[in-house]
């Protein structure tokens, strides 16, 4: 349901209102400053990552509209229960004045420091300048700079934000970062080797990381991650990592960890594809041709293939393959250069695999499907208790993707099945055993990361799930991590969830490029058809129920390249 003024959040507004004696008139005067270069590290955010800002709720993403200058700018996407918090912890000299202005545009945002000052607007429309000023503790060394809006009072953004004084070096922080810990490879392909490594921690703040192949510094980065370019086929490589403050401080080198490039494409199927589901009986479909256009989107999963009685597949089980609109909809999407993937199964409705008797009908009706459309991709969307939870129809299902794969030279088989927080549940991690032991060679295992129970923390749930099922992926079948990375898909829901949960367009931003970062297969979404705004709208099938541009979730999905 929609909050109302009287909410809760709501209530706890007025209440810092009344006791932290903030002014409605928003900006404080500065009283004098030491004049001195800004001291914050990516203060306009142009280097196109958050680091070394952090946010809470993983709420915070680099936007490159609207910016105040330049061509990024930092974007919180608030929810009920979080004000997507950003800080930045930067040396500091004692007794020292400062002055903290920056950019802000949203309602309800504010800049301050932590235990100390703070300031704060409502400018919905347009960037806004905020100042503060205050003066460090007579044995203070560090401060925590932040921004943050309002719950449940939508997105803000804010950029360009300066903290103005003396720097805290000159010898007052000589400690170096604790080493990187945990570095692996993502990815490699016979050119490239993707590292990730856990963040080092400092009493200050650590800054950037700096990649090391052999004793030689490749690049410098400010995140946890980064992919080394320019390297030569069929050869061993060995990488480090080294933490940075500001002070210029450096850590010790992580362990190290040695990838070998491939001969050729990379160690997973080869198959990236992005393609949102599409559903033409249900939720005003859109004009096809218009999505493409207006958002470069080439694939889409189409939904739903069901059982018309005897084992026949018909779209919805009630739409003929041939003649119909779903044939009239796949000739313009190859038309524009386009190709789709069919769904069969979903949530509700009779299935295939429920009621074709065996796997060998199971696969007969399937290839009716393949051969009206010449396909090159399949989808199998097994959910509810009829398919997903039922152990004998797992196996129906999976035989049937075996024998249609052997059939039909190049098919690629998806299959699709929801999660929990953590990975797999026990019907999905008992799903990849059985493919493993029937030798389905099943090429992406996607997951719906959602209808979780609840939680803001969209990103953060849809990252830990798709960790999880790629461990399992890892201890089941043998592989490294860039192998099982690549046999995964994400299929999330956009705007509001059946369970109320909210990704954002800035979520769904951050979903992609965590897909991209670790070479993925396959992302989706649940739909196009509610790829259209209407704030307060609820969960409804033709918009998301929260407030975005039209295709907005379909233009972000057309930016996966895996």
């Amino acid at each position: 349901m929609r909050s109302t003024p009287l909410t809760r959040p709501w209530r706890r507004f007025l209440a810092l209102l009344g006791t932290a004696g903030l002014a409605l008139a928003g900006a404080v005067a500065l009283p004098g400053t030491a004049q001195a270069a800004n001291v914050l590290a990516n203060p306009g955010f142009e280097s196109g990552a958050l680091a070394p800002w952090t946010c809470t709720g993983n709420l915070g993403s680099v936007v490159s509209s609207p910016a105040h200058s330049g061509s990024k700018a930092l974007t919180g996407a608030v929810s009920s229960s979080d004000n997507a918090k950003c800080s930045q912890t930067v040396a500091v000299r004692p007794n020292t004045a400062y002055a903290l202005t920056g950019w802000v545009r949203g309602s309800y945002v504010y800049l301050g420091v932590d235990g100390g000052a703070s300031t704060w607007t409502s400018s919905p429309s347009a960037y806004s300048r905020l100042s503060v000023s205050f003066t460090t503790g007579a044995s203070q060394t560090s401060a925590t700079i932040y921004v943050h809006g309002w719950y449940a009072q939508g997105a803000y953004q804010a950029d360009d934000v300066s903290l103005d004084g003396p720097g805290g070096g000159g010898g007052t922080d000589t400690q170096a970062p604790t080493a990187p810990g945990g570095l692996t490879s993502t990815g490699r392909t016979s050119s490239s080797v993707s590292l990730s490594w856990k963040a080092a921690t400092d009493d200050v703040g650590v800054t950037s990381y700096d990649v090391y192949s052999g004793s030689a510094k490749a690049l410098t980065v400010s995140g946890t991650a980064a992919t080394v370019s320019g390297l030569s086929a069929s050869t061993a490589y060995t990488f480090t990592v080294k933490a940075r403050d500001a002070a210029g401080n450096t850590s010790a080198a992580s362990d190290s960890v040695t990838v070998t490039t491939t001969a050729g494409g990379g160690g997973g199927t080869g198959f990236k594809q992005a393609a949102p589901y599409l559903f033409e009986g249900w939720g005003d479909p859109p004009n096809v041709t218009t999505v493409m256009n207006a958002t470069g989107v080439k694939w889409f999963t189409m939904a739903f293939v069901l059982d018309g009685g005897g084992c026949n597949p018909l779209w919805d089980g009630n739409r003929a393959l041939a003649g119909g609109v779903d044939q009239s909809v796949i000739n313009q999407i190859r038309s524009a250069g386009g190709d789709i993937v069919p769904s069969f199964g979903g949530w509700q409705g009779s299935k295939l695999g429920t009621n074709c008797s065996s796997a060998s009908a199971l696969a007969g009706a399937l290839q009716k499907v393949i051969d009206a459309y010449s396909l090159k991709a399949i989808d199998m969307d097994i959910e509810n208790t009829d398919e997903f939870e039922n152990e004998a129809v797992q196996a129906r299902i999976l035989t049937a993707l075996k024998t249609v794969k052997a059939d039909n030279p190049g098919l690629k088989t998806v299959v699709t099945f929801g999660t929990s927080t953590t990975g797999p549940t026990y019907y999905g991690n008992r799903l990849i055993e059985q493919a493993k032991s029937l030798g389905a060679d099943i090429d992406v295992f996607t997951v719906m990361p959602f209808d979780f129970g609840g939680g803001s923390d969209m990103y953060g749930n849809t990252v830990n799930a798709t960790e999880g099922l790629k461990n399992k992926l890892k201890s089941t079948f043998g592989w490294d991590d860039a192998t099982a990375y690549a046999h995964i898909g994400i299929s999330g829901m956009n705007g509001l969830s059946d369970q109320q949960e909210n990704t954002t367009p800035a979520i769904w931003t951050q979903i992609r490029d965590w897909a991209n970062s670790h070479h993925i297969a396959r992302l989706a979404y649940w739909a196009v058809n509610r790829d259209r705004p209407c704030p307060g709208g609820g969960v409804v099938s033709n918009c998301s129920g929260i407030g975005q541009s039209t295709w907005q979730f379909t233009s972000i999905t057309a930016g996966f390249t895996g």
